[in-house]
């Protein structure tokens, strides 16, 4: 543990990140993998599951979460899916 006082103060915002972006990211894989379970079942929703997947992926290329590229070729990679 550090002792130097910003230090510790770094270790406190470095630690509530942390779990922010596991939080975020949970929240992504979770709304792809429904849309892939979903299309692959041939679900009715699975349109409404894709939207929600490009949105979830949306906002974490926005906050920084994922690369913007790689925001586009998941996208890309679940409209192809979804075809």
């Amino acid at each position: 543990m550090p002792q130097i006082k910003s230090a510790i103060k770094r270790v406190k915002t470095q630690d509530a990140a942390r779990k922010r972006n596991a939080a975020q990211m949970n929240k992504l894989r979770t709304a792809v993998k429904k849309f892939k379970t979903a299309q692959a079942a041939g679900a009715d929703n699975a349109s409404e599951l894709h939207v929600a997947a490009a949105r979830a992926i949306d906002k974490a290329a926005s906050k920084g979460l994922i690369h913007k590229n790689k925001a586009s070729r998941d996208k890309s990679r679940l409209a192809k899916l979804a075809k």
